[in-house]
């Protein structure tokens, strides 16, 4: 049994590939994009190593690899939320606890020569990054923006001394057969009283002169959310380059004030899963077909991203998006949509749900450890 520290290109594609033996086969995982994941890992592609420190580790076994973790040290966080914490990210093991213990010593003994009071996960650099380990909803399909982990993860860290810190929810919402008339009436005294409008788009070139302005909003409205750290003029500039041309006018609303400026905005996609097991993490030679197929053809969508503006909050303009994404779900014969994940606490996004038929089907949980304070019961030496 060795741990191994990457400092090669190619050990990090090892390290990207972990899953996709540990998960062959499973009807439930979702393969990310392998040239995104490496993007993620490299420091001349991500911006956040800016402000970020990492080290990635992989546990072989009797020659095998068996298991992978990633410690993470946000300084932006730590200057932000004034604790000094590390997190640990994109873990996978075996069901073998000398695997799991020494993966999970690897990046808490860095943790502690770094300063660091606690660690927590799995979390990535930014809130763009994967969240939260499942612990329900083992027997449901994942989505392009989440993990999907087997059960006997949480069993592993609770052993190991990590508890709950915060859960994120997620929600299968089916589709309804007509808007009701009290969103219809909503919708039209929000416009009305707010000045606010949602922009029409033709195509995702129509919404580029907005993206900006929607993660300025996304800044602004997430900024007292679990580990928010604002992203920066770079961070932006690559998720709008990245992604931004793949939006669909039909799921992506935008909300403008009387100023013409961004007030608000909800991005949904046709759900991309199943495309993703076929494409095994290769958009090339005919992964990006299967995309392509997913995208004009799907009866499912997911629900990414969305934000509200502060002074909007709670005033219907978040329902009027909700109503919008939902008039184009009716049109296109969309049977349900996957919320993915929300924070327990969130009571306002979770409110509207109750207006349709639905279900609370994954939870995920941000575990946390302490790594000054001696405990038995956490095993901490």
């Amino acid at each position: 049994m060795e741990i191994i520290e990457i400092h090669s290109k190619k050990d990090l594609k090892k390290f990207i590939k972990v899953p996709f033996n540990l998960y062959k086969g499973s009807k439930y995982w979702v393969p990310p994009i392998i040239r995104d994941e490496l993007h993620t890992f490299l420091k001349e592609k991500n911006p956040a190593f800016e402000y970020c420190r990492s080290k990635y580790w992989l546990a072989k076994k009797d020659g095998k690899i068996v298991g992978r973790i990633a410690g993470i040290i946000n300084d932006r966080y730590i200057e932000k939320w004034k604790n000094k914490y590390a997190r640990f990210g994109w873990v996978d093991f075996i069901d073998d606890e000398e695997v799991s213990g020494m993966l999970f010593k690897a990046v808490e003994d860095w943790a502690r020569t770094e300063g660091m009071t606690a660690i927590h996960g799995p979390l990535g650099y930014t809130d763009m990054d994967y969240e939260g380990m499942l612990v329900e909803g083992f027997e449901e399909l994942s989505t392009l923006a989440t993990i999907y982990n087997y059960p006997y993860y949480p069993v592993h860290l609770e052993k190991y001394g990590y508890e709950k810190d915060i859960d994120w929810v997620e929600f299968e919402i089916k589709t309804p057969d007509k808007i009701p008339e009290i969103a219809e009436k909503i919708s039209r005294l929000v416009q009305e009283r707010k000045g606010v409008r949602v922009f029409n788009a033709k195509s995702a070139k129509d919404m580029l002169p907005y993206a900006h302005g929607l993660f300025k909003v996304l800044n602004e409205a997430f900024s007292g959310l679990y580990g928010f750290v604002e992203l920066t003029g770079k961070q932006i500039n690559k998720y709008v380059k990245q992604y931004f041309s793949f939006v669909l006018p039909d799921y992506t609303k935008i909300l403008l004030d009387e100023k013409n400026e961004v007030a608000g905005f909800l991005i949904a996609m046709p759900s991309l899963s199943r495309a993703l097991q076929k494409a095994k993490g290769k958009l090339f030679p005919i992964g990006f077909i299967y995309l392509l197929s997913a995208i004009k053809k799907n009866k499912y969508i997911d629900l990414y991203l969305g934000a509200i503006r502060p002074d909007l909050q709670g005033k219907g303009a978040d329902a009027l998006l909700i109503t919008e994404i939902t008039r184009s779900a009716i049109k296109n014969n969309i049977i349900s949509a996957e919320s993915n994940i929300e924070l327990e606490s969130n009571y306002l996004v979770q409110s509207h749900w109750k207006h349709f038929e639905h279900r609370q089907h994954k939870r995920r949980r941000c575990y946390i450890k302490q790594l000054r304070i001696k405990n038995k019961k956490s095993r901490i030496q």
